[in-house]
């Protein structure tokens, strides 16, 4: 089956705001959360929900096939008017040499931005390279919940990675982590992902290794295990509770989705020889042929229709609900992330009640660390609530994009079924005159 029309869920945008320098980077001064963090979350949060004009999206039947689907776009392209950085993942091509054979994308990228030399940019980038600004992110940025990439390896003789198929689903999979990055508040200023957007040598950048790491990575890497956190806040452990939910809920639907697929595949077999049939049948039948050679065509066009229905769900459906797999895992790594932060805390708090040695103060080492605390759980719930906002407005755009769908090919299979039985009606006329 041949690929379709690339389609990809618009991003939610985001306000153009001053670099935040975060608060865990600081090497020495206490550490506090920063207070514009929550409100600028709150502002895109409300802006999710809702049309520009203040709206709600209504999800009453459309007065036509694309209907939802057009109001939910004008809702992004709209939102674009205030963004100042603009990102986009195309034209991929296939690279073969002595050594290996692989497959870059041109990334081309529009801004305002003063943190960039030039208004825009194009450079060409392969998987490995969305792969090392992945986790220079989750290096750099601990307490954010860092967008997932698609998965790298696939299983061999049964998908093949050069098709034209996998290129563009996996295409638009990492145009769409580059989108989540730039319209990410605190992620978007990275200095990583500003480099992976303008340098020409990224090769060069990627071999300093280890040294641009921020401290509160490496102690958020490399935290002992040795204390057992006494329990998350109600709030955290709610959020863990959601995801294991969550997660058996997009399994069974992908579980589903697939064997509906592969039905489908096997019922499209079936039409394609069952329509020539009556053609051949039609040969043989002076009175008949007409009809039958209707009822060949009628099969054809509900196959054609069949044929675009599973095309779509296989690169349209199954991505978005593989995508928030992933992005469970990583919502899954930064609370455990947070545990270990609060279990340090835990752990340096105990150890000083312990002490016999009467302090007027707290330690500065536990004041720092509990100022850790709260700027992890003040990131982690600005992410949360980001997360839950493109959650809801990416699958209101998925489920309306299948009811649009699934409303189309009944109508091209209720149409084709309907334009034979004129013809039938004017056989049975004539005969019914003759006699």
């Amino acid at each position: 089956m041949s690929a379709g029309t690339p389609k990809s869920l618009p991003s939610s945008g985001q306000k153009s705001i001053q670099d935040i320098s975060h608060p865990l980077s600081a090497e020495d001064s206490v550490l506090t959360p920063s207070p514009d963090i929550g409100n600028t979350t709150s502002s895109i949060g409300e802006k999710d929900l809702s049309l520009p004009n203040g709206t709600p999206v209504d999800t009453s039947s459309p007065g036509s096939s694309s209907s939802l689907l057009n109001r939910l776009q004008l809702d992004d392209d709209l939102d674009g008017e205030t963004r100042d950085l603009f990102v986009t993942v195309d034209d991929p091509k296939k690279h073969v040499s002595t050594m290996e054979t692989y497959i870059t994308y041109r990334v081309s990228t529009k801004t305002t931005r003063t943190e960039f030399d030039l208004p825009e940019y194009s450079a060409r980038r392969r998987y490995q390279d969305f792969d090392w600004l992945r986790n220079k992110l989750e290096e750099s940025q601990p307490t954010h919940l860092i967008p997932p990439l698609p998965e790298k390896f696939v299983m061999k003789g049964v998908v093949d990675r050069f098709s034209e198929e996998f290129v563009e689903t996996r295409r638009k999979a990492l145009d769409k982590f580059l989108k989540r990055v730039a319209d990410h508040p605190v992620l978007s200023f990275n200095e990583h992902f500003n480099v992976f957007l303008s340098a020409k040598d990224l090769n060069a950048y990627k071999r300093q290794g280890l040294a641009l790491l921020t401290k509160m990575g490496e102690s958020v890497k490399y935290v002992t295990g040795g204390y057992k956190l006494r329990g998350r806040p109600v709030e955290f452990a709610a959020m863990g509770e959601y995801l294991d939910v969550f997660t058996q809920k997009l399994g069974t639907i992908d579980r589903i989705a697939q064997r509906i697929i592969k039905e489908q595949s096997e019922y499209l077999v079936e039409l394609r020889e069952y329509g020539p049939v009556y053609s051949g049948w039609a040969s043989s039948e002076g009175e008949l042929q007409e009809p039958l050679e209707g009822v060949s065509g009628c099969v054809a066009n509900c196959s054609s229709a069949l044929e675009e229905l599973t095309e779509d769900m296989s690169e349209d459906f199954l991505p978005v609900l593989r995508e928030y797999v992933l992005y469970i895992e990583s919502m899954k790594s930064v609370l455990k992330k947070r545990d270990q932060v609060q279990a340090e805390y835990e752990a340096k708090l105990e150890a000083t009640a312990f002490r016999k040695e009467e302090r007027t103060a707290v330690p500065t080492d536990v004041e720092k660390c509990q100022d850790r605390v709260e700027c992890f759980n003040a990131d982690l719930k600005a992410d949360w609530d980001r997360w839950q906002n493109n959650k809801r407005q990416d699958f209101r755009q998925l489920l309306t994009g299948m009811a649009d769908k699934n409303t189309q090919y009944y109508e091209k299979c209720l149409a084709a079924w309907e334009s034979i039985i004129p013809l039938l009606q004017e056989k049975q006329d004539a005969k019914t005159d003759t006699n």
